[in-house]
C-alpha cells in the first residue's frame, strides 16, 4: 500500500502554475491530503481490480457578474479576490479503480446528506460510515453493486458545516457584507431569522442559533412554546430565556427544553453566508473532474480522461438541492457542457431546499410537524411546464436546461411519506390540482407504494415488530434499495444507449388512485384495525393529517430577491380545531395562512396498502399493512410522526383475527407453497418490468420466505420451508449481470 507522501508527487501537488482557463468560474486548486492505494483492504474485483481512495480539499472561485452566477443570492456582497472573483472551498472523497483502463468511464456522484455519505443502500454495502474505503469484509465487498461495474465514486461538500479537516463533507462560503459606511463601518447585514426547535431529550439546556443575533437586546426577539403543532404558541417572557455572551445560542432560565415540545425563536440575525455558492461548487467540481487535466497550479486531475458520464445518487435532502440546482441552470457548466448526465433522486419529490436565500438553513426539512415555515416547497414543483394560478408564472424544473440543451435525465423515486408530508402530488399534477401531468421527456416518476421516508429496521424474528420510537405503531421496514439499483442501471442504459426506462408509476386523479385524505372512507384506509400497543388505544388511529402546501408571505419581492423581510411568515391560529373532526386547523388547509396549492395522497386497498405505484412483493403479497404516515404518542399524541410509517401485521389465523377488518394470514395463504408461488410471481414481474435485478432476486426471495415464516404462513404436515431459486425471467434473459462498459459509443 502506497502512503500519501509516496503518491503525492504523482498528483503533482503545487508543482507549477498554468494560465487560468477561459471560464472564470472554476476549481483553481486541489490538495490531495490522503492517498490509500489499494483501499478496501486490498480487495480486488474481477475485470476491474483494486480501488484506491483519495481525500482532499478543493478551492474555487466564481465571477459574480457572469449570467450563470448572478442568480446566487447575495453573491454581489461577498468579498472578492484580486481577480474580482468570489472564492469558496470544500473537501472531497474519491474511490476509483487503481487501473483507470479497467474502469467503465462512469462516475457516481453523491452530494452528502448534511455531510454524511448515504450510498450504502444503492451500493449494497454495509459499514465504513464516512470512510467507505475502510470496508474490508470480503463478503460485503463481493456483494457490492458499483465497484464490480467499474464506477468511480465521488463525494464533495456543498453545505457550510464547518471544518474541512474531517471525513464529514463540508464547504466554506463567505459572509455577505455591504460596502462600509459611517453608520455601518463593518458593512454588517442584518435581517429576520427563525429557529424551529424540538429536542429529543429532557437534558438540553442550550440550543445553538444558525446565525448570531445582531443584538443581545431581548426585546427584539420572541421565544414561544407549545405541545402540539396546532396549539396556540405561548410566549416565553424575556425573563424566561437568555442569550449566551456572543449571541450564538439561547437557553431557558432555570430549566431545560421539554422533550418533543415545539419551541420557535424569531430574532434579528447578522452575517448571512452566501450558501447558494454550494450550487456553483458542485457544478465547477464536476466540470473540473470531467473536462480538465490540471488545476491552475499544475496539480493533476485524478480522474482526467476517466469520466464519460456522471450520475448522481442521493437520499432526501441533497435531492432537493439538485432540484433547485437543475431549475436554476447549474447543470450547464460555464463551458456550456453538462455537469451531470442523470439524477437518480430518492425521496426528494417536488420540493426544493432552503439554500439560495438570505439567512438560509440548508439542514431544514419540512414534515407534517416540523419546519413548515422555511421556504422549501415553491413553484415550480414539476419537471414539465405548468401555470401557477397564484403567481401567474409558467415554469418547470427543466426550463433552464432545456434552453441550453444541458438537461440531465432523471429518475424521481419517492415514498408515500412524500405525499403526506411534502405534497409530492404536485410533482405530477397541475398546481391547481385539477389534472394529471404528462411525463417530461427527461424524467420518469416512480412512487414506492406504502413506503415511509427511508427504511426502518426489519423485525428481528418471529412475532417481533420493528421499533416505534415516539410513534403509535411499529415503524415501516419496506426497503426500496433493490428498485433503486435496477433504476440506476436503467438510467445508465437510457443515457448511454437511448433505451427507454420503465414507465412512470404514480397515483392519478383520472383513475381515482390519487385522492384527498378525508373522508377516510374515500381514501380507503380501513377503520377498526386493532392496535398492537395498548398504550395508544385499542385501534389504529387515522386522522387524515397531511401537510398543506402554502404560498407564504415573506415580505415584498421575496420570491424575486430571496431576501425575506417577514420571517417566519404569519400563521393564523384556529384554537381547539383538531383533525379529523375539523378538516381546517391552524396548520392544515387554513386559507388565512396564505394561498393553497391543492395536494393529494395515494388511495389504499381494503388492507390499507397503497394501490398505485411500484409495489414491492411485500405489498403485492402482503403479510401486513404498510403506511407512509404515522402519528405520535405520549404528550404530543396525534401530531405527525415525521418521516416514519407504520407496520401493522395481519392476524395469523381467523381465530386470532377477531374484529380486524383484514383477513388473516391463514385465510390469504392456505399453504406456504401458495404464498411462495405468489412471491415468486411478484418478483418475476418486477424483473420483467426492469424494477428488480436478477442479482438481487435471490436475496429478495429468501427474505420474503423468512418473512412468511416469521408471520405464520401455514405449513402443511410434512411441508418444508422452500429455498430461493432462479426466477424464470432470470433464466430467460440472464438479466442483471454486472455490466462492465469501457465506453458506450
Amino acid at each position: 500500500m502506497l502512503t500519501s507522501a509516496a503518491r503525492a508527487a504523482g498528483f503533482g501537488l503545487l508543482s507549477f502554475v498554468l494560465a487560468a482557463p477561459l471560464a472564470e468560474a472554476r476549481i483553481t486548486r486541489i490538495e490531495i491530503t490522503t492517498v490509500e492505494s489499494p483501499t478496501f483492504g486490498g480487495y480486488s474485483w474481477p475485470d476491474v481490480g483494486q480501488y484506491e481512495k483519495l481525500i482532499g480539499k478543493a478551492y474555487g472561485e466564481v465571477n459574480p457578474h457572469d449570467r450563470q452566477n448572478r442568480v446566487i443570492v447575495d453573491l454581489e456582497y461577498a468579498p472578492r479576490n484580486a481577480r474580482g472573483n468570489v472564492e469558496y472551498a470544500f473537501n472531497f472523497y474519491i474511490l476509483k479503480p487503481v487501473d483507470p483502463g479497467k474502469g467503465n468511464r462512469r462516475a457516481m456522484y453523491e452530494p452528502p446528506n448534511r455531510g454524511g455519505k448515504t450510498w450504502s443502500a444503492l451500493g449494497r454495502v454495509s459499514g465504513g460510515g464516512d470512510d467507505p474505503g475502510s470496508i474490508t469484509d470480503p463478503a460485503v465487498l463481493g456483494n457490492a453493486f458499483l465497484m464490480p461495474r467499474g464506477y468511480a465514486i465521488i463525494w464533495s461538500g456543498w453545505e457550510d458545516l464547518g471544518t474541512l479537516d474531517t471525513l464529514n463533507a463540508s464547504a466554506n462560503f463567505p459572509v455577505a457584507r455591504l460596502r462600509p459606511t459611517a453608520s455601518n463601518p463593518t458593512g454588517t447585514i442584518t435581517g429576520p431569522s427563525y429557529e424551529y426547535i424540538v429536542v429529543g431529550n429532557s437534558t438540553t439546556s442550550s440550543v445553538a442559533l444558525t446565525y448570531p443575533a445582531a443584538s443581545l437586546d431581548k426585546s427584539s426577539a420572541t421565544l414561544t412554546h407549545r405541545v402540539h403543532l396546532d396549539d396556540v404558541p405561548q410566549v416565553v417572557p424575556p425573563s424566561g430565556w437568555s442569550y449566551n455572551a456572543d449571541g450564538t445560542a439561547i437557553s431557558l432560565v432555570g430549566g431545560n427544553f421539554v422533550a418533543n415540545d415545539i419551541y420557535e425563536f424569531a430574532y434579528t440575525a447578522r452575517d448571512p453566508k452566501v450558501l447558494g455558492l454550494g450550487f456553483a461548487a458542485v457544478r465547477d467540481w464536476m466540470e473540473f473532474l470531467r473536462y480538465d487535466n490540471r488545476d491552475d497550479y499544475g496539480n493533476r486531475n485524478p480522474l482526467a480522461g476517466f469520466i464519460k458520464r456522471v450520475y448522481t445518487e442521493i437520499s432526501s435532502q441533497p435531492g432537493r438541492m439538485l432540484n433547485d440546482f437543475r431549475h436554476l441552470g447549474f447543470n450547464e457548466t460555464e463551458r456550456g457542457k453538462k455537469a451531470f448526465d442523470g439524477h437518480m433522486q430518492w425521496i426528494a419529490a417536488g420540493n426544493g431546499i432552503n439554500m439560495n436565500y438570505r439567512f438560509a438553513q440548508t439542514g431544514r426539512t419540512e414534515r407534517n410537524r416540523q419546519n413548515h415555515l422555511y421556504i422549501e416547497g415553491r413553484f415550480p414543483f414539476a419537471n414539465v411546464r405548468t401555470f401557477d394560478p397564484i403567481t401567474r408564472d409558467i415554469d418547470s424544473r427543466y426550463a433552464s436546461c432545456e434552453k441550453t440543451d444541458t438537461c440531465p435525465l432523471g429518475m424521481e423515486i419517492y415514498s408515500a411519506n412524500e405525499y403526506w408530508v411534502k405534497s409530492a402530488s404536485l410533482l405530477h399534477t397541475t398546481p391547481d390540482g385539477s389534472r394529471d401531468l404528462p411525463d417530461s421527456p427527461y424524467a420518469r416518476n416512480y412512487f414506492m407504494s406504502s413506503m415511509r421516508h427511508g427504511t426502518a429496521a426489519s423485525p428481528a424474528g418471529p412475532g417481533t415488530l420493528p421499533g416505534r420510537g415516539v410513534c403509535q405503531q411499529a415503524d415501516n421496514p419496506l426497503n426500496s434499495a433493490p428498485v433503486q439499483r435496477a433504476l440506476f442501471v436503467a438510467l445508465d442504459e437510457w443515457a448511454s444507449k437511448g433505451k427507454e426506462p420503465p414507465r412512470s408509476r404514480v397515483p392519478k386523479l383520472r383513475d381515482g388512485t390519487l385522492v384527498p385524505p378525508l373522508p377516510q372512507a374515500g381514501m380507503g384506509f380501513p377503520s377498526g384495525i386493532p392496535s398492537a400497543f395498548a398504550d395508544v388505544g385499542p385501534l389504529v388511529t387515522y386522522t387524515g393529517l397531511k401537510t398543506t402546501r402554502y404560498h407564504f408571505n415573506y415580505g415584498p419581492n421575496f420570491y424575486d430577491t430571496g431576501i425575506a423581510t417577514i420571517n417566519p411568515p404569519v400563521i393564523v391560529p384556529i384554537p381547539g380545531a383538531t383533525l379529523p373532526s375539523s378538516p381546517v386547523t391552524t396548520y392544515q388547509d387554513n386559507p388565512a395562512n396564505g394561498p393553497i396549492y391543492p395536494s393529494f395522497i395515494p388511495k389504499t386497498d381494503s388492507d390499507g396498502n397503497d394501490i398505485a405505484g411500484v409495489r414491492l412483493a411485500d405489498v403485492t403479497v402482503p403479510l401486513a399493512t404498510y403506511t407512509g404516515w404515522a402519528l405520535r404518542r405520549g404528550a404530543q399524541a396525534n401530531d405527525g410522526c415525521e418521516a416514519s410509517g407504520q407496520f401493522v401485521p395481519f392476524a395469523g389465523t381467523e381465530a386470532q383475527r377477531g374484529s380486524d377488518p383484514r383477513p388473516s394470514v391463514a385465510a390469504r395463504y392456505s399453504t406456504f407453497a401458495a404464498y411462495h408461488g405468489k412471491v415468486r410471481s411478484a418478483l418475476n414481474d418486477m424483473v420483467e418490468d426492469r424494477l428488480l435485478l436478477c442479482e438481487d432476486a435471490l436475496s429478495e426471495e429468501a427474505r420474503l420466505i423468512q418473512a412468511g415464516v416469521n408471520r405464520g404462513v401455514p405449513l402443511e404436515p410434512g411441508e418444508a420451508v422452500p429455498t430461493a431459486s432462479t426466477l424464470p425471467a432470470c433464466e430467460a434473459k440472464h438479466h442483471g449481470k454486472h455490466q462492465h462498459h469501457h465506453d458506450d459509443d
